[in-house]
């Protein structure tokens, strides 16, 4: 009694499984730091362009007093109607950073320290002057302006 039983091969073998998954880390190997790479970009983008919109927020919040002061707080912005900025200044960390304002008449300073270095390279602040700072090491402040990195143009 002989039974001739045609079995169809059907799927991959374990060579070609294993094939398309070294295929796989190989390029998720070349992506990936690709991809941190434009998020710390995109967290450092993201900040700069904030922290000169709060210094022409402040700027405006100043010209609107009776007498001219900048803001004491961020909260002093935040609670106009309508508001010079949005309430996401509120929330810490902010696009990787830790923010920390210091406002006086005068003068005012916003610092961003960036929370690891996986979020960014560079911390920032912007002062009354308008002018934006980076540094990789740090940025002093903010309580009397800005100082230390390099000021950024416009």
């Amino acid at each position: 009694m002989k039974i001739n039983k045609k079995v169809s091969e059907k799927g991959f073998t374990l060579v070609e499984i294993m094939i398309v998954v070294a295929i796989i880390g190989l390029l998720a190997a070349i992506a990936i730091p690709n991809l941190l790479r434009a998020r710390m970009n995109s967290n450092e983008s993201a900040m700069k362009y904030d922290l000169k919109a709060f210094s022409s927020a402040n700027e405006s919040y100043r010209a609107a007093q009776a007498v001219l002061a900048y803001a004491g707080s961020i909260a002093n912005m935040t609670a106009t109607t309508p508001p010079y900025i949005d309430n996401s200044w509120a929330t810490n960390p902010k696009h990787g950073f830790t923010v920390t304002y210091s406002g006086a008449t005068s003068t005012f300073g916003l610092q961003a320290l960036k929370v690891s270095a996986n979020d960014s390279q560079n911390d920032y602040c912007v002062d009354h002057t308008g002018t934006l700072f980076r540094a990789a090491s740090g940025v002093t402040g903010p309580s009397t302006g800005c100082t230390g990195g390099t000021a950024l143009n416009a």
